[in-house]
């Protein structure tokens, strides 16, 4: 085996193309973008290289046949803030050979370790944690939504015969317009709406400035407390996001939650494009988005993609949550568009929230993944992420 540093066009190439190698029969497996996927290595494109950095590797058998390939990147903003430095590694995939797997793990591992790292996590993305992060360990029968990370079972094994231990775990929940809602929400719903003045409303497309504002109020306050390194949304960013958003965008997908005016609370829904981007095989170009347009107009999205889920501190476990679940089924219900929903990640790190969704969606997991961490010496002292209380 070799193992080369992707530096050239020919190489990113092999890189986009060992999960196409490694999947081909596979009819769950969806193949990402290859441009999302080259944005994450693009220092013009992704604004985490202003105080990162990042590397990625092929890895080819003796035969010059793709076997593997894996990335390695260190967010400065982030990695000091942990007890021991640490950086990150994903975009792994491999056959299923132990030796293929630690000489991958072991070269993000020298590489992060040569620049002051302790320990790294992953699977996880050189950029936000709403895509490409985790490892899939259960739901492996599922085609997974846009942006989820999908993988073979034996991936589990390769990650912790290596030493990587479970960081948390990440639950995605399922719904559909047949789900039936506990008596308990309906109650919820009517008692909120009806005499304590609580509004839920779709968004207004011709109104976007203003719900991208009421957006960043709800964001500011909701994800303090969830995320440690959390940075406050800008006005600019909100609007930015929503405007981003509008190419995909169902407006009757996106509710928020008013109490007496002040927002409070947001689910935002997108059609989940996966069910569309599985036709274009990972290539976004012209003959791609013909594609996507053809099994768009056939009706092939039918499932819908909670992408945002949150609530202001003060108003939690007031039956708002049951509010949002409602009012997004019965904006499902209200077309024939749309036969099911999934709610993105929860980490076990929330319980509350964890509790929250599971007493409206009993029994309603689809996939579960992990974040691992592995620690570079065994006198490092591993500790799983702290439970937000």
């Amino acid at each position: 085996m070799h193992i080369t540093e992707v530096k050239t066009k020919s190489q990113k190439k092999e890189f986009l193309q060992v999960p196409r190698e490694l999947y081909k029969n596979n009819p769950n497996w969806i193949c990402h973008l290859d441009k999302d996927i080259e944005a994450v290595f693009d220092p013009s494109k992704n604004k985490y290289f202003e105080f990162g950095i990042a590397s990625r590797w092929v890895l080819k058998d003796k035969d010059n046949r793709l076997i593997g390939r894996v990335a390695a990147f260190i967010n400065r903003q982030l990695a000091y803030t942990y007890t021991h430095p640490t950086g990150g590694m994903g975009f792994f995939e491999c056959i299923d050979d132990s030796s293929a797997a630690n000489l991958l793990f072991d070269t993000a591992k020298n590489w992060l370790e040569e620049r002051g790292m302790e320990a790294m996590d992953g699977p996880i993305n050189f950029g936000e944690k709403d895509r490409y992060w985790g490892l899939l360990v259960d739901g492996f029968s599922t085609p997974p939504p846009y942006l989820l990370n999908y993988n073979p079972p034996y991936y589990r094994k390769l990650f912790e015969d290596y030493g990587f231990k479970n960081y948390y775990k990440q639950y995605v929940y399922g719904l559909s317009r047949h789900t039936e809602i506990p008596p308990l929400v309906h109650r919820n719903f009517e008692r909120l709406t009806r005499t304590q003045g609580y509004v839920f409303t779709s968004m207004k497309m011709k109104e976007l400035e203003k719900y991208a504002e009421d957006f960043m109020t709800i964001y500011n306050e909701a994800w303090r407390d969830v995320h440690k390194h959390f940075k406050p949304m800008t006005r600019e960013q909100a609007i930015q996001t929503f405007k981003s958003m509008k190419p995909v965008a169902d407006e009757d997908l996106v509710i928020f939650a008013y109490h007496n005016n002040k927002p409070i609370a947001i689910f935002v829904g997108i059609p989940e494009l996966n069910e569309l981007f599985r036709y274009v095989g990972g290539k976004l170009n012209l003959m791609g988005k013909l594609k996507f347009l053809y099994h768009k107009l056939r009706g092939k999205c039918t499932t819908v993609y909670g992408i945002v889920f949150g609530i202001v501190p003060e108003y939690r476990n007031k039956g708002v949550e049951s509010g949002l679940i409602l009012s997004i089924q019965k904006a499902v219900n209200k077309t024939t568009k749309y036969e099911d929903m999934y709610i993105a990640w929860i980490g076990d790190f929330n319980p509350k929230m964890i509790r929250i969704v599971e007493m409206i969606l009993t029994k309603n997991r689809v996939f579960t993944l992990i974040t691992y961490r592995k620690m570079f010496k065994k006198e490092f002292a591993f500790s799983r992420h702290e439970v937000l209380e």
